[in-house]
């Protein structure tokens, strides 16, 4: 299995899930292994996400294997299976090692200058981001419209919440919101709920389709599809976030919605676009 960095009683925060929006996002029909995920974790799919139980489901798929839902595809078997797994060895690594305060995505959020604070990361994917956020004290709601890495996520926190190390502060920290960017963000600002940073990370198509782009993006690219709709983040973001928006891009990648950022926090890879609306 792939796990990647970062069942009864979900972890999520309390606002209703947004099936219709997300299911229509997605590119396949989004369903689980009947012969492999438990009955009451496959209606608690279909009541949570809409996922249907399909017996020897041909295309990507959610199974259950070893107490944790993974995504797989039965026909690439080179293809390791996908989970998010908050308690592995590389997110253990990165949380104790990996540069703390000092990594880019500390600066460009405001990390390095205070642990309070709340981020709604509106395009939350398989939660790498957001784990690495609330390990330094963040507050983060994750947002996330494809059902299967909804469904993926929601596994991951139920896991993560038996862990020694990781039940004390996560549950707390991290929040799932299953349902599109847009839908979380009306949603917050018809409710008065706060966030001083909305962190966007929306798909963006990889420059070359080589042997460099991994595989676990490469299938993740070919579930959620890409983010057509990612330019219409930006003016919601801005108009809801308190002290500022920040977006993560490629290199290579034009400024989201065409409009230059305040600051740009450089990576090798990537870089962090920040949008200011007030000081930290």
């Amino acid at each position: 299995m792939i796990a990647v960095d970062p069942c009864p009683n979900a972890t999520t925060d309390a606002l209703p899930s947004a099936q219709t929006d997300a299911v229509s996002t997605m590119a396949l029909t989004p369903c689980c292994d009947a012969d492999t995920v438990p009955l009451s974790l496959q209606q608690q799919l279909q009541h949570d996400f809409g996922i249907q139980a399909l017996p020897t489901p041909r295309d990507w798929h959610l199974s259950w294997q070893q107490d944790a839902l993974v995504l797989r595809h039965p026909e690439l078997r080179k293809q390791h299976d996908i989970l998010v797994d908050f308690a592995s060895g590389a997110a253990t690594y990165r949380r104790k090692f990996g540069g703390g305060k000092s990594e880019g995505i500390a600066k460009a959020v405001g990390l390095h200058k205070t642990k309070q604070l709340r981020v709604l990361d509106a395009t939350a994917g398989l939660g790498r981001d957001a784990f690495v956020l609330a390990a330094l004290g963040a507050h983060v709601i994750m947002v996330e419209r494809n059902p299967l890495v909804a469904a993926l996520l929601q596994d991951g926190l139920r896991r993560a919440a038996l862990d020694v190390e990781l039940a004390t502060w996560l549950p707390e920290r991290m929040q799932l919101w299953p349902m599109t960017s847009l839908a979380a963000m009306a949603q917050a600002t018809a409710q008065a709920i706060a966030f001083d940073v909305v962190f966007l990370d929306p798909m963006f198509p990889p420059r070359e389709k080589s042997a460099l782009v991994k595989k676990e993006m490469r299938a993740f690219h070919e579930v959620v599809g890409e983010d057509l709709d990612a330019d219409a983040l930006l003016a919601p973001a801005l108009a809801l976030a308190g002290k500022r928006v920040v977006v993560k891009r490629p290199g290579y990648a034009d400024d989201l919605a065409g409009r230059a950022p305040t600051l740009r926090v450089v990576g090798k890879n990537n870089r962090f676009d920040v949008y200011v609306n007030a000081a930290i």
